[in-house]
């Protein structure tokens, strides 16, 4: 009889441990809640309006505070395929990061990049689910919320695209395989299929893409996510104008011009145009494949993408820092009052991404309004953060911002400034 009975729990045991504890507030994280090295499914992850199943792979030397890469997967396809046909956990295990695999159960094995639900932030379907599965994950590992990066393949990637324009503020940046620019699918009858756009016959300005992905989260003017965009030229499924409208897209949403600050061949019959800068994580990242059709994605490219991300090394990634930057402020002053002037100017060889200006203001100042930046805290040591227009500064290239302050007699300018942690030159 006690034998019946534990062959009669065991199984109810094994489900029980696959499923997604609860999170009391200021609970610490539970390392090992999924077996590690192995693809799990976890249930009961949170908020789930499309019934979307959830698979994760923590490898067994998952770094402390690990990014984490959503992995999203192909029309028919499933979180277990995506798992078996790139190589994200083997990477995984070299590098400690955490691989989600969100898995569709509509009958169709497509995500829904189509419908008003889906292209707004918490409107509802996919991307809702998606975020949940984010949220159980950062909570359980403790896993740095500023290195979140999603990538997919064919609907996948149209989710990618989808994902960074309702959530510009939990990804860091996206790749995306044989995909179309965000809303570019957007249906309003139902149905999950945009033959137009599929057939790359939808065209509009670099403003109109950007607004469109802007008004996913509209008020929202923080910095925004970079994007690596791959497509071939002859895709049959979903057409290679697709490629250069995303590139529109999403170098408008950058602020960056639509010329490439590089063009070369990383590869016989590749062309790899960068934009609002030269290095591994440009804004934009832009790859076109001579030849190929729609079932692009082969082995080796997964590890260009975590160079893109920024996470081919052991530990923590570094965020990208301007090689150098000046400042020059000057004050216009009354009796208790002045308005100050700021010019950045970043004089290193990289694009600056998304920017935080520090600065001390002197004794007696305080801020009462400002243009071009955010401004907190009001008095002491202040930071100036970028709006949505001017998050990114190419090369040489310089961002214009001001205040008003109140005094109570010194009505200098700050003597010294910060760029992203990084010291300014002034004058």
């Amino acid at each position: 009889m006690v034998l019946a009975l534990v062959a009669a729990l065991l199984p109810l045991l094994g489900a029980i441990a696959l499923q997604a504890p609860a999170a009391a507030a200021g609970e610490p994280a539970r390392a090992g809640a999924v077996p590690a090295a192995a693809l799990t499914e976890v249930t009961n992850f949170g908020t789930n309006p499309s019934n979307l199943r959830m698979y994760l792979y923590v490898p067994e030397s998952v770094t402390p505070e690990p990014a984490i890469v959503v992995a999203v997967h192909w029309c028919t396809g499933s979180g277990p395929d995506m798992y078996n046909g790139t190589e994200y956990d083997t990477l995984a295990d070299r590098y400690g990061f955490i691989v989600l695999y969100p898995s569709v159960t509509r009958s169709s094995k497509c995500f829904d990049v189509s419908s008003p639900q889906a292209l707004r932030r918490g409107g509802g379907s996919d991307p809702v689910g998606i975020k949940s599965m984010i949220d159980w994950t950062t909570r359980t590992y403790d896993a740095d919320t500023g290195r979140i990066f999603a990538t997919g393949i064919s609907s996948g990637a149209m989710m990618t695209n989808v994902l960074l324009g309702d959530y510009p503020d939990v990804f860091a940046a996206g790749a995306a395989f044989s995909g179309v620019p965000f809303g570019c699918f957007a249906t309003t009858d139902g149905s999950e299929w945009n033959s137009a756009c599929s057939g790359g016959s939808v065209t509009r300005t670099p403003k109109e893409w950007g607004d469109l992905a802007r008004g996913a989260y509209p008020g929202y003017t923080g910095a925004r996510p970079r994007m690596q965009i791959w497509h071939g030229t002859q895709d049959d499924v979903l057409r290679y104008p697709n490629f250069g409208e995303q590139i529109k897209q999403w170098t408008d949403v950058q602020g960056v011009s639509q010329t490439p600050t590089t063009t070369d061949t990383p590869q016989p019959g590749w062309t790899r145009t960068r934009y609002g800068g030269t290095g591994d994580r440009a804004p934009v990242e832009a790859v076109s494949l001579q030849g190929v059709g729609h079932n692009l994605y082969a082995q080796g490219m997964a590890s260009r993408v975590l160079t893109f991300f920024g996470l081919d090394s052991s530990g923590p990634a570094p965020q990208p820092q301007p090689g150098a930057c000046k400042v020059t402020a000057s004050v216009n002053a009354w009796s208790t009052g002045l308005t100050a002037s700021v010019t950045l100017t970043n004089t290193g060889t990289t694009a600056v991404n998304g920017w935080k200006l520090g600065f001390t203001l002197p004794a007696g100042q305080t801020v009462t309004g400002g243009w071009g930046a955010s401004y907190a805290p009001s008095s002491e040591s202040v930071t100036a953060t970028n709006v949505a227009y001017n998050g990114t500064i190419a090369p040489g290239a310089s961002v214009s911002i001001g205040y008003q302050a109140s005094h109570g007699g010194n009505s200098a300018a700050p003597a010294a400034f910060t760029l992203n942690g990084t010291a300014c030159a002034v004058g």
